[in-house]
């Protein structure tokens, strides 16, 4: 045993005493425990449908898949729409002093869009290759600019000002969702409720001195119910007219006819404005043309909240609904040229940490102005990708395993019991260490330990509540992978 392996040991066992009293009165292997630090469901809110539930189940067992916010913006590389706003937030500041120009030339942008390189086609391949199993793609942000066909408003990809509206694939959102589903993936419309460039939002009359419909609602009933009839009928033509989608996944979550706003987990803002956009028609109008499908009304919560999105966050432990961690590869979610990448290493084990936990991992990488994929990307997809090729029977389909988590080693279980314990590699660990130590978790007798991507079986012994695992020669000389190894515990 090398000095860093002897190191990892002695850590493993010297936390498995503790560990083993915390889990002696529980027993080895259980359900998810119920969050009751959660509001309790109102019985109004259960989803009933069978079709939405059918799809809610194939959903969870997905696991990975690909965002992408992309739109004129990113050839400035600036965040996506959120320096038009006014607020005193970081995502907010923009390089101009005065407002007004700023605005001018930020709505000026599509007039310069032009991805010529744009090949949803490698995308696509790119993702499913990486293992994941769907799709969400900005087909409308908060700035407005549908990256659609609309017949709604002329600030579209296809308005005849911009330069990319006579090439083939000018209904970038169409082309997006044919690459994927062409590659078996499903499709999912991130759509933004808010739209800050229809003048029944953001009225020209007034100032914009938030996030927030700029008028008395109250006062202009009229108006308000223009913009909620604008946002069904672009919904509309997004569900009846681009084929099968699985997700209906809606941002702007203060566009909500409750007196709160929740901004984080269990705090809440006043919500000054009752900026109702009618979720109970646009659902019934959108599963009429899509049985079954999924809505994400983020944030909200309720009946048009499928499941829940913590965005650039990893949940302490299970949450007791369906979720999906949305986070970036880089740190922006579009385009920025001097963008840091995470590393393969740092994604898969977020991946692995996020399905231990019984949530999904959607990926965002933030496509160029040519329409292109940075190269750290597609390298990162195909570290992934080498991963999954090995492991992936450990992510799809499970279910999370108490204790989800213990020094290093996440868990995670099938429903026919088999467990699968998937040990992180540490910084600068190119092979597992030859013993590993479980302490929470032990096969009951007569199982066997495989580890993936190894023919010969892993030895093991019960120490105490949990397991010692002795590895094969062969998987410490040549392991079957990076970043993080897998060992499949069977139950005969």
């Amino acid at each position: 045993m090398d000095q860093h392996s002897a190191k990892r040991l002695a850590r493993l066992m010297a936390a498995a005493a503790l560990i083993v009293l915390l889990t002696a009165l529980l027993p080895a292997a259980r359900p998810s425990p119920e969050d009751r630090t959660a509001p309790p469901a109102r019985p109004e809110d259960a989803e009933t449908d069978p079709l939405v539930l059918k799809k809610l189940a194939q959903w969870q067992d997905w696991k990975f898949g690909l965002m992408m916010h992309w739109g004129p913006y990113s050839q400035w590389g600036v965040v996506e729409s959120w320096t038009l706003c006014s607020e005193d937030e970081p995502w907010c500041r923009r390089s101009m002093d005065n407002y007004v120009e700023y605005k001018k030339a930020y709505e000026a942008l599509p007039r310069t869009f032009n991805p010529s390189k744009f090949d949803p086609a490698k995308w696509a391949a790119a993702a499913k290759s990486a293992g994941m199993r769907y799709v969400v793609f900005t087909t409308k942000h908060h700035d407005g600019f549908s990256m659609f066909d609309t017949r709604q408003t002329d600030y579209r990809i296809t308005s005849p000002d911009v330069p990319f509206h006579a090439d083939p694939r000018a209904d970038i959102t169409r082309a997006v969702f044919d690459a994927f589903r062409a590659e078996g993936l499903a499709a999912g419309a991130y759509f933004s409720k808010p739209d800050w460039h229809h003048p029944d939002f953001w009225a020209p009359e007034w100032a914009t001195p938030d996030r927030d419909v700029n008028y008395s609602i109250d006062r202009y009933p009229d108006r308000w119910q223009r913009f909620r009839d604008f946002t069904y009928r672009q919904i509309e033509e997004l569900v009846s007219g681009y084929g099968p989608l699985d997700i209906l996944w809606l941002d702007g979550g203060w566009v909500r006819p409750r007196p709160l706003i929740e901004i984080a987990p269990g705090h809440f803002l006043k919500n000054a404005k009752n900026m109702d956009i009618d979720m109970p028609r646009i659902a019934a109008m959108a599963r009429r043309h899509q049985p079954g499908l999924l809505i994400v009304d983020r944030t909200v919560t309720g009946r048009y909240e499928n499941y829940r999105t913590p965005e650039q966050e990893v949940p302490e432990k299970p949450l007791p609904f369906p979720w999906e961690t949305c986070m970036t590869m880089a740190g922006q979610w579009s385009w920025n040229a001097n963008d840091t990448t995470k590393s393969t290493r740092r994604l898969i084990h977020l991946l692995v940490d996020i399905v231990s936990k019984g949530g999904n991992f959607l990926l965002n990488i933030g496509p160029s102005p040519e329409g292109e994929f940075a190269p750290e990307a597609y390298d990162r997809l195909r570290g992934i990708g080498d991963w999954m090729k090995v492991n992936s029977e450990a992510i799809y389909g499970t279910r999370p395993l108490a204790p989800y988590k213990e020094a290093g080693i996440c868990f995670t279980s099938l429903p026919n019991g088999t467990v699968y314990a998937i040990c992180l590699a540490a910084e600068g660990e190119t092979a597992p260490p030859p013993k590993i130590m479980l302490t929470s978790i032990s096969p009951r007798p007569g199982s066997t330990v495989a580890m993936l991507g190894v023919r010969e079986p892993v030895r093991w012994e019960k120490v105490g509540r949990g397991a010692l695992l002795t590895l094969p020669r062969s998987a410490l000389t040549s392991p079957p992978c990076a970043h993080a190894w897998v060992f499949k515990l069977v139950t005969p």
